[in-house]
């Protein structure tokens, strides 16, 4: 009997929503796979209460095949968090439970338990505060993969945009574009949209970092120095890459008809676009890691959690996806 694709899903920070759209999700959806959730039973059983849902916590072991779960059911591989949690109140103590869940589902893929993972939100902030130097959910993941570079990609419908530089303070964005990165940025995109998306040859828009690309260099040099002659350089390696481009103009129907992703060189240069037009409903895919990653486009909504009010569609998107992008690969 062939097993039902396994997918790790990561509950994120216990304070916010990641519970609550946890079981709000099970008691609704019937999967093409099992979904595994990772975190507390105890966690998830207070949530379920407040949240006035009926969900069965189903204990999940590894070498039995189970029958699915229904709605109202879940998978859990339990990880204790080490104090009680108060939803919307963040602790420091409980940070090191937010990694760990982290770690599971990733030694979980690389060993072929799971054909990939879903990651709730969880609190950058709160990590940081007990002492523990972290950036994001994607560096983290690539230092726990060996990724050399991760690359961020978030998805809503059909827009599709990656980003040259992830977390960085906007003083850092011009010197970390090198022409390297560019090239380790672009390559990764267009190998990724092949082999994860089966797109045969995708069409990649590049943007400017200045605005209007720089104006032939009346507004930076970035453009003339760097981005143009790394773009020129891939083509003739045969990418189908167009720009740079000013990403005011960017993001117009008429040049997104044109193109499978966009390529921004900073965070809110792209994101901003993207979660205007699909926020609640658009999905985070690392590329360049070694197994599949999707996640949500939102943070961890303290102020929603344990009412009843956090909108499960993210989530449910990057499920899906996970699960479309595992059955690709198989």
């Amino acid at each position: 009997m062939k097993r039902r694709l396994r997918l790790a899903l990561t509950t994120g920070e216990p304070a916010g929503i990641g519970p609550d759209l946890t079981l709000m999700l099970a008691s609704q959806i019937h999967w093409a796979g099992d979904i595994i959730a990772i975190g507390d039973p105890d966690v998830l059983r207070a949530r379920a209460r407040l949240l006035n849902l009926n969900i069965r916590l189903r204990p999940y072991e590894p070498d039995q095949q189970k029958r699915a779960c229904q709605p109202g059911e879940l998978f859990v591989l339990p990880i204790s968090c080490p104090v009680p949690c108060i939803p919307g109140t963040l602790d420091t103590r409980n940070a090191a439970y937010v990694l760990e869940l982290l770690q599971r589902a990733v030694s979980g893929c690389q060993s072929g338990e799971f054909v990939g993972m879903v990651t709730a939100p969880l609190h950058k902030g709160i990590i940081n505060d007990a002492g523990v130097p972290f950036t994001g959910h994607t560096e983290y993941l690539a230092q726990l993969t060996d990724a050399p570079l991760p690359v961020m990609l978030l998805a809503a419908g059909k827009l599709r945009v990656a980003l040259a530089t992830t977390h960085l303070p906007l003083a850092k964005v011009s010197q970390a574009i090198t022409p390297k990165l560019l090239r380790d940025v672009l390559r990764i995109l267009d190998h990724d949209l092949k082999s994860k998306f089966g797109l045969a040859n995708p069409r990649i828009l590049v943007s400017g970092l200045n605005p209007h690309a720089g104006e032939g260099g009346h507004l930076g040099r970035e453009e003339l120095d760097t981005i143009i002659p790394t773009v020129r350089q891939l083509q003739q390696e045969g990418l189908n890459l167009t720009g740079p481009l000013p990403a005011d103009t960017l993001f117009t129907p008429r040049l997104l008809e044109q193109a499978d992703a966009v390529l921004v060189m900073y965070h809110d240069q792209g994101l901003p676009v993207l979660k205007y037009a699909g926020f609640g409903n658009a999905v985070n895919i690392t590329l360049g890691l070694p197994i599949i990653r999707t996640s949500v486009d939102h943070g961890t909504a303290l102020d929603l959690a344990g009412t009843g009010r956090a909108d499960t569609g993210s989530l449910q998107t990057a499920i899906q996806l996970a699960l479309t992008l595992a059955r690709q690969k198989q």
